[in-house]
């Protein structure tokens, strides 16, 4: 009789549901060897020789990442976001043309703008939300990969996977797409076309804030993919056994903890959402956010745990805001079980591109009504409360709660 399927989320629950096949234990092992006993005849056991290049309790991680995506995907794990990232960089040739969304994570920025020049590579950075900018963006011949991140961190642009996708591969194009905010909860890019997939899995994936990793998931496996292998093991780029173990165990609460964030999220934008105090609110769960449509198409269960507030008045109300919050916490990151808050552009430095006035926001997993009344409270506190609101405005949003 054969097994019957289950869904990616008892996948995740269960860890794959690999027993450890000499203890039948449910929590699997950690294997801390760097080296493996060579076998008389010259041949490995399972064919691993270094830890650098292969280790039980990676691979078992990998499955598990790999099984989420979904596609029948291969799966590398990478010592950081920024190792899996740039990997899938420098596995392009010199001369090859890349696009990359014009709002992206800032390390991502950074080293392109740093690093990529003398890797030999010609980085552009373009709107990959409108689809004709990136069609004029193209160069045949020359244009080697399209990286796209969606929802873009801090802005939350939203980009159409599937008709970006479909564009680039008419041209040959290799799509790469950044899921750290996504996470394969709410969007698998591969079902939209996608060749490649990066994860920070420092985030969501092991969503407690003590693993650094990322990872590097692939369609096929071709030689490009092969390559980025190599790179990997030249470069020592792996994590270590106990922080892939840390990672896999942090992936069985994924799906509860990524659906509570979007919902504590969506409650936070809707509140804050034509708040007299705010410019702005970036969230695009929001109807009226412009990429609404489209997230909705290709986002299942949530919009994701992260938003942006524009603070009325620039840099200073924003710092002063930032200054009297209590339950959030001060912090660089994203995807914990903490809420977190901070003024990005001081985080990106002077030549970033976001706007003084923005503060970003990962909702955690704590009670929705102690993250409202924490902004509302840093709000009233740096002079934006409601004794700063117009009658009609006060109203409105009264009948908004």
């Amino acid at each position: 009789m054969e097994r019957q399927s289950v869904s990616p989320e008892t996948l995740a629950a269960q860890g794959l549901g690999e027993e450890d096949p000499v203890s039948g234990g449910l929590v699997p092992v950690i294997n801390l060897s760097t080296n493996y006993e060579q076998q008389p005849d010259g041949s490995y056991r399972q064919g691993r020789v270094y830890t650098r290049a292969d280790n039980p309790t990676s691979e078992h991680a990998e499955r598990l990442l790999a099984a989420l995506e979904g596609g029948g995907c291969a799966c590398a794990l990478f010592g950081s976001g920024m190792a899996a990232a740039t990997a899938v960089f420098q596995s392009l040739l010199p001369g090859d043309h890349v696009l990359v969304s014009r709002v992206l994570y800032w390390g991502v920025r950074k080293w392109l703008a740093e690093f990529a020049l003398t890797w030999g590579l010609d980085v552009e950075f373009t709107d990959t939300s409108d689809l004709e900018v990136v069609a004029a963006a193209i160069r045949p011949g020359r244009t080697r990969l399209l990286w796209v991140e969606t929802p873009a961190n801090p802005m939350w642009e939203i980009t159409d996977l599937a008709a970006v996708c479909e564009l680039a591969h008419g041209a040959g194009i290799r799509v790469a797409v950044d899921n750290t905010v996504a996470t394969p909860v709410l969007t698998r890019p591969f079902e939209h076309g996608a060749d490649l997939v990066v994860h920070s899995a420092t985030k969501y994936l092991n969503g407690h804030g003590d693993v650094l990793a990322g990872a590097v998931l692939a369609a096929r496996r071709d030689p490009f993919w092969e390559r980025i292998r190599s790179w990997r093991r030249n470069a020592g780029a792996m994590p270590g056994p106990f922080e892939a173990w840390l990672l896999q165990r942090g992936m069985r609460t994924l799906f509860l903890r990524v659906h509570r964030s979007s919902e504590t999220a969506m409650a936070i934008a809707a509140h804050f959402d034509g708040h007299p105090a705010l410019a702005a609110v970036l969230y695009p769960g929001l109807p009226g956010h412009p990429g609404h449509e489209i997230a909705a198409r290709q986002m299942h269960g949530g919009f994701g745990g992260m938003l942006s507030i524009r603070v009325a008045g620039g840099a200073g109300p924003a710092h002063a805001v930032l200054r009297e919050v209590r339950v959030f916490k001060r912090a660089t990151s994203l995807g914990g079980v903490e809420s977190l808050i901070e003024h990005r552009r001081s985080s990106e430095g002077p030549s970033s591109p976001v706007p003084d006035d923005l503060l970003r926001l990962s909702a955690g997993i704590e009670s929705p009504g102690d993250l409202i009344a924490d902004l509302e409270a840093a709000l009233d506190a740096a002079g934006h409360g409601p004794a700063t609101v117009p009658p009609r405005s006060a109203a409105r949003r009264e009948a908004g709660r």
